[in-house]
């Protein structure tokens, strides 16, 4: 079982125009509302591929029902805390005339000591049947910037495979943490440790106590810097669609990978393939995964001997 915490879960709404005009008003043709976040969307790849998984975080608000109902709907098993303010909602206006989605995200409601503390002992819990764990995602507002960190710490004490994917202050401190895989992307990292140019910001990242970091490259594809070696791997062709969700697609072959002992090449492709199949579904957290299987066979994975990772 793959256990997925997302902090700041979302209840995610899409809106689909013809024209995505600035300044003007536009007619919807359609809505789509689901559960969201980056640890949510981990999950429903991972399902896809055949994993069993645990949502974990913290909802509130009348979009609470929402999201769990969705969740339930979509046959992911969850354990939410509830807290007081309202769970986030994600807004995404895809423009059908080009498949470019543009993103108005909120804040989130602010979640208590209390509440980790809560989130802590349910994950203790659950722990040791499991086999991997994935943070995913922004901390909501007034959290603790080591609350990921002692998730991090939590999985170690019962040798569990962990992967963060966040940013700033709490992505130092989980890397401090001895996380065995960071995955920012190439702008968050580079703003995280304050250098331009990503092959320095990963070795930085590997010195404070990540174990392993990968890099999200944006249509370039993906970089690992790894205790074994580094790599680069690139999708086949430049592909348009809705981008939301394929760092979280990487994300779950990344772990999945990880449990399964795989090779770090092997790692790189799949997580480039299924990258790239998340950008041609509508919604994030979705794959075909005959996308997967005909991509993964055309993507090349480079060992890096100087392959010009700068910004």
């Amino acid at each position: 079982m793959i256990l997925t915490v997302t902090p700041n879960i979302a209840l995610d709404i899409t809106y689909r125009v013809d024209q995505l005009t600035p300044g003007s008003s536009h007619r919807v043709r359609r809505v789509e509302e689901r559960a969201g976040g980056k640890g949510v969307n981990v999950a429903g790849v991972l399902r896809a591929l055949g994993h069993d998984t645990v949502v974990l975080g913290f909802v509130g608000g009348a979009t609470a029902g929402t999201v769990t109902s969705d969740l339930a709907r979509g046959g992911l098993a969850h354990e939410l805390i509830a807290v007081e303010g309202p769970t986030r909602r994600s807004i995404a206006v895809v423009d059908s005339s080009n498949g470019e989605a543009t993103l108005f995200n909120e804040a989130g409601p602010r979640v208590p000591a209390t509440s980790w503390d809560d989130l802590e002992t349910r994950l203790a819990a659950r722990l040791p049947r499991a086999t991997a764990l994935v943070v995913s995602g922004s901390l909501p507002p007034g959290s603790d910037d080591a609350a990921c960190a002692r998730l991090v710490r939590l999985a170690a004490a019962h040798r569990v495979t962990v992967l963060v994917d966040t940013v700033g202050p709490a992505l130092l401190q989980a890397a401090a943490a001895g996380a065995d895989i960071v995955k920012p992307n190439a702008g968050e990292l580079l703003d995280t440790i304050g250098v331009s140019d990503v092959a320095a910001a990963a070795t930085e990242l590997r010195r404070r106590g990540a174990k392993a970091v990968v890099v999200s490259l944006g249509a370039a594809g993906m970089a690992a810097f790894t205790p074994e070696g580094s790599w680069r791997a690139a999708p086949p062709t430049r592909l348009a669609g809705n981008p939301t969700g394929s760092g979280d697609a990487a994300a779950a072959a990344l772990i999945a990978g990880a449990v399964a002992g795989a090779p770090w090449p092997d790692r790189l492709r799949d997580a480039v393939a299924l990258s790239a199949a998340a950008v041609l579904q509508p919604t994030a957290g979705i794959v075909d995964l005959r996308d997967y299987h005909r991509f993964a066979p055309q993507i090349l994975v480079e060992e890096r001997h100087a392959l010009g990772l700068d910004r």
